[in-house]
């Protein structure tokens, strides 16, 4: 199966569980590989046939500056699901990364890997 993907999408949002993160916005880097059969697309050359990144990034971006949970696995379940409810996407694999939130640690988070019912 092809993919579609969005790298490095980084979204500020409030997220943790400690009293200072619910006081501030932190960065969140998103990287999402979608299941997607490319050849329609790439036979009929239209935008409407694609799966398009722009606008999932776009969604992507409202939900998470809008979102507020403790956990990071939360969060990645929740975007997970939207993009597979909202864009028809049968399968998402889903890092989130949290830079910053562990000293001598670029990023920690989670990687998730998610199918349509």
């Amino acid at each position: 199966m092809d993919s579609v993907f969005i790298e490095g999408l980084e979204i500020e949002a409030l997220i943790g569980i400690y009293d200072w993160e619910r006081r501030i916005r932190q960065p969140l880097v998103f990287d999402l590989e979608m299941a997607f059969d490319n050849r329609v697309p790439a036979a009929t050359d239209a935008i409407t046939d694609t799966l398009d990144y722009k606008a999932i990034s776009k969604r992507i971006v409202e939900y998470v500056s809008q979102s507020d949970f403790g956990l990071v696995e939360t969060l990645a379940e929740r975007v997970a699901a939207l993009v597979i409810e909202e864009f028809g996407v049968r399968r998402v694999r889903l890092k989130l990364s949290k830079p910053g939130a562990v000293r001598g640690a670029r990023a920690v988070g989670v990687k998730i890997e998610r199918s349509a019912p």
